[in-house]
This record gives structure tokens, C-alpha cells and sequence, in this order.
């Protein structure tokens, strides 16, 4: 039982973070898409948009536990990217990459886990 309370802290705070920094881009996709391709992320619509979507979506999925492991598969990815695209621009541990690395650890370990009992998932299973 301390299992599934401690995954449920970790899910909500995790995809209350993807929903809230998901939101504004896909509100907005086109400054999105002018954004990413600023950064070099070629076509900028396409990058954004899937990041943009994975990034809330799989933000909501993750809060509700439903389908959680293959959304923070996903939302891994993006944080190997963003990680190395920081470590490309020079930027260093403090101030640049520490919050990438450390949503990279909860997304790998919340893809390594179950949702646990206070999930969609485990409601429907029932």
C-alpha cells in the first residue's frame, strides 16, 4: 500500500507538471512551431506539435494513471532530447539541465512501475 500512495504522489505531481508546461503549447501551436524551429527543431510545426501534445496528453494520462508507462515512455524521449539539447548549447548541471534530468528519472522509473491501485488503469482491471 505505501507502494501505490508513494506512485500516486509521484503521478500527480508528474503530470501536473507535463499538463501545466503542455498547456500553453498546445494553445498555442503555431508560436509553438515558430519556437521549436527557432531551436533547430526542423519542421518546427511538426516538432511542436507532437511535443506539444504528448507533453499535456501524456501529462493527463499519467495524472490518471491510465496508460501511464507508455505515456512516460514518450515524455522520456522528449526529456533525452531537451537534456542533450542543453548539453549542446553549453549549459551546465546548475541553471541549465537539472530539471530535465531529474523529470527523465521519474519518467523512466514511472515507466518502470505500475500505476498502482489509485489508477484508472487499476479501476478498470477490477
Amino acid at each position: 500500500m505505501d507502494l501505490d500512495v508513494g506512485m500516486l504522489a509521484l503521478r500527480l505531481a508528474f503530470g501536473l507538471i507535463f499538463i501545466v508546461h503542455g498547456w500553453p503549447k498546445v494553445k498555442n501551436v503555431k508560436m509553438t512551431g515558430q519556437h521549436f524551429e527557432a531551436m533547430g527543431f526542423k519542421p518546427g510545426h511538426v516538432w511542436g506539435t507532437a511535443v506539444a501534445l504528448l507533453e499535456f496528453v501524456g501529462g493527463v494520462a499519467i495524472l490518471l494513471g491510465v496508460l501511464s508507462q507508455p505515456a512516460a515512455i514518450s515524455i522520456a524521449a522528449i526529456m533525452i532530447v531537451a537534456l542533450f539539447w542543453k548539453i549542446s548549447k553549453g549549459q551546465g548541471l546548475v541553471g541549465g539541465y537539472e530539471l530535465d534530468l531529474i523529470l527523465l528519472a521519474v519518467a523512466i522509473a514511472i515507466a518502470l512501475m505500475p500505476a498502482g491501485m489509485y489508477s484508472l488503469d487499476a479501476m478498470m482491471a477490477s
